[in-house]
């Protein structure tokens, strides 16, 4: 197994992990399918602006995991989480250090191709999709029927 299949691995076990944990549940949507998916649609269109692909990374997917799953526990949506943290804030204590990070989230859409629809949309959201620069990606998704939003997402992107 080459290291970089290692990562791969270890991204999605990171994703099937954590959502699994008690109060989260995923009954509509594989979330390491959704989180491929979202990772296949941004790097389409980083490929369409000349910028390299992102390739998975299992700390940024542990950040946007353990964010989407925080929003749908407690019921909201923003870029600071319940406990007052940053995305950069999570971003460091997943253990990832890069000299760059962004973030995307989105919620209530019905699936991931709508969810990366509406970001390239969105001009904030687009420019850290084509930023040619971050060359990482950490993807979280979660169902949580019975909240305001039902779908939550998130992207965390970095680069060393």
């Amino acid at each position: 197994m080459t290291a970089r299949s290692r990562s791969a691995a270890l991204a999605l076990g990171a994703v099937l992990a954590t959502t699994l944990l008690p109060g989260v549940a995923n009954a509509e949507a594989d979330p390491a399918a959704e989180a491929q998916r979202v990772l296949d649609l941004t790097n389409g269109h980083r490929a369409a602006a000349g910028c390299p692909a992102l390739t998975l990374n299992p700390q940024l997917t542990a950040s946007a995991q353990g964010h989407s799953e925080d929003m749908a526990r407690h019921n909201y949506f923003s870029h600071t989480g319940k406990d007052g943290s940053s995305p950069g804030d999570r971003i460091a204590r997943a253990g990832y250090h890069g000299r760059a990070w962004a973030e995307n989230i989105a919620a209530g859409y019905r699936d991931s191709d709508i969810a990366v629809r509406e970001w390239m949309n969105s001009p904030g959201h687009r420019r850290n999709i084509l930023n040619c620069d971050l060359r990482e990606l950490g993807v979280g998704y979660v169902s949580q029927p019975g909240t305001r939003y039902t779908r939550y997402w998130t992207q965390n992107f970095g680069s060393l």
